[in-house]
């Protein structure tokens, strides 16, 4: 059985203006491809942070490895850890080759810089993602989806055990949702990458993610198979929406059909 490559157990964290996340507890295996679902505010980006490393819990503790993540160093964690982002605003003409770079930071030693080894990864991270022939183009001058795919590869140049990914198919068309979805499974079936996204589609997190994790109000509602988790009474409870479940037509997994008010 695969160990635990990421825990969380009793978190609790708070911002000035109230609670975020309320005795929040779930575990990743290596391997796994978990789906982290729920309304805007239930919290979902708060635990992707905390899940990184990246803000501390006011209560509880965040495993990585076995060892409580406060205990590694932010180079380590990126070592283990990379986070794709919702967006990622670059100020600077960086082209898409110079962004995958930024991904090899954690592994360049400052006094022997970029090195065969660095250059060999970005390559195939961008031969993965299909961002090879992007190269040279830059990266401001991409589109949503060119970019996206770009940033995925930045997180592949970390070579990392764990993908986050916060809401990766935001602001894409469904063409794009699926290309990012299709490659996120693809590292995940032959690179035994373990991956927790945040997403906002329902049916698309049951069609991509082996299980769910439903939030709301800072807490896990509900955890296990996209059929144990898309129940109707959850979902219309949750995001207070008339919703019926039925089977997806050529695959075993529920699918959300919206109804109109009454």
């Amino acid at each position: 059985m695969d160990s635990i490559a990421l825990e969380a157990r009793g978190i609790d964290f708070a911002y000035y203006d109230g609670f975020a996340l309320r005795d929040v507890s779930l575990g990743l295996r290596a391997g796994d491809l978990m789906g982290l679902i729920g309304p805007n505010g239930s919290g979902k980006t708060t635990l992707i942070r905390v899940l990184s490393g990246l803000l501390a819990p006011k209560r509880g503790r965040v495993y990585l490895d076995g060892r409580n993540i406060r205990e590694f160093s932010r180079r380590e964690i990126a070592r283990r850890v990379a986070v794709v982002p919702q967006g990622l605003a670059m100020p600077f003409a960086f082209t898409a080759y110079e962004m995958v770079m930024l991904g090899r930071t954690p592994h360049v030693r400052p006094l022997t810089g970029v090195g065969p080894r660095d250059r060999e990864v970005v390559r195939e991270a961008m031969a993965l993602t299909d961002t090879d022939r992007l190269a040279q183009c830059l990266f401001n001058e991409l589109s949503a989806g060119e970019q996206q795919r770009v940033i995925v590869a930045m997180a592949l140049a970390q070579e990392p055990q764990l993908l986050l990914l916060d809401e990766p198919t935001v602001h894409l068309d469904i063409n794009h949702q699926m290309e990012i979805l299709e490659l996120v499974k693809r590292l995940n079936r032959e690179r035994h990458l373990t991956v927790l996204a945040a997403m906002h589609d329902l049916n698309l997190a049951a069609l991509y993610f082996d299980r769910l994790v439903l939030l709301n109000e800072g807490r896990v509602v509900a955890m296990g198979t996209p059929a144990e988790v898309l129940q109707e009474e959850s979902i219309r409870h949750v995001f207070r929406a008339r919703v019926r479940v039925q089977g997806h037509p050529t695959r075993e997994v529920p699918q959300v059909i919206v109804l109109p008010a009454e």
